[in-house]
């Protein structure tokens, strides 16, 4: 009896599951933007290179557990005090893997003082068959804030003849300015994913997909430049200070030159970070 309870303990042993916290806050301080606060804890890092090319500071997350799986937990905050001007993105993409049980959890707060800009541009999440992730993105902006939100997803790597054939995404965003809701968006693939993707009215067959956000007084002002830069992958639209993308591409590879002009057109010109032309 107690070698039966053994093996049945064998057959399902615990996970070690990975979690992690980032914290940073940046300030405006003699012309320039400059860190305040910074805070690590288990496998979530940050580092801050230097790239004088860059407008602002510049923020690379790192995830050092190499990926996330069901029961995984990240969060990062993300602050920008006024006038201050933060681009924070990823040292690689992040990869989803086949979930036992549950589902990898990733929640982003983003606050903007007045004046202050935060460009929040991850590298793409690639999503492994039977993989599972809830990702919440809050972001609260003060009067004359701006914000940028790119996030970009690939169902699989298609040069390794990968296939998500099966597997659950939840987005859900809400950006508010001056405590006002001013933008929400909820995406969801579940189930068949592989199926869903082929649908006309989701991605019609295509393997990858990005969401493109900026809140700005002057947002309207970029709606032709990244209508030109993204010209038959995708749709945009302008309304009320806040103008929103989405992209469609047939593999990473295509949404990658896809994104690139994208972002430059809604950064004025300004290229993505250095990390993302490695």
């Amino acid at each position: 009896m107690i070698q039966d309870l053994a093996s049945a303990a064998d057959a399902n042993p615990p996970l070690q599951r990975a979690a992690g916290a980032g914290r940073i806050a940046v300030k405006a301080e003699a012309g320039a933007t400059r860190l305040a606060r910074l805070y690590q804890d288990g496998c979530a890092k940050i580092r801050l290179p230097r790239d004088h090319a860059a407008r602002g500071l510049e923020a690379v997350l790192i995830n050092t557990s190499g990926g996330l799986t069901g029961g995984d937990r990240m969060s990062w905050r993300v602050e920008a005090e006024a006038g201050a001007a933060l681009t924070v993105t990823t040292q690689a993409c992040e990869k989803i893997y086949r979930a036992r049980d549950g589902r990898a959890e990733v929640a982003v707060a983003l606050n903007a003082e007045a004046g202050a800009r935060i460009d929040w541009l991850p590298q793409e999440t690639i999503l492994f068959d039977g993989a599972a992730l809830s990702r919440t993105l809050e972001a609260d902006l003060a009067a004359g804030a701006r914000l940028l939100v790119v996030e970009a997803v690939v169902l699989g790597r298609t040069a390794m003849g990968e296939t998500v054939r099966r597997g659950a995404l939840r987005d859900r965003w809400r950006i508010r300015r001056e405590g006002r809701l001013v933008f929400a968006d909820d995406l969801r693939f579940e189930g068949p994913i592989s199926e869903i993707a082929a649908r006309a009215a989701t991605l019609a067959g295509g393997k990858a997909f990005a969401s493109l956000l900026l809140v700005a007084d002057d947002a309207q002002r970029f709606l032709a430049p990244l209508r030109q830069a993204i010209g038959d992958a995708g749709g945009a639209s302008a309304f009320d200070g806040k103008l929103f993308a989405r992209i469609v591409a047939a593999d990473g590879l295509s949404l990658r030159r896809a994104l690139l002009p994208a972002i430059a057109a809604l950064r004025g010109g300004e290229h993505p970070p250095r990390v993302w032309r490695l």
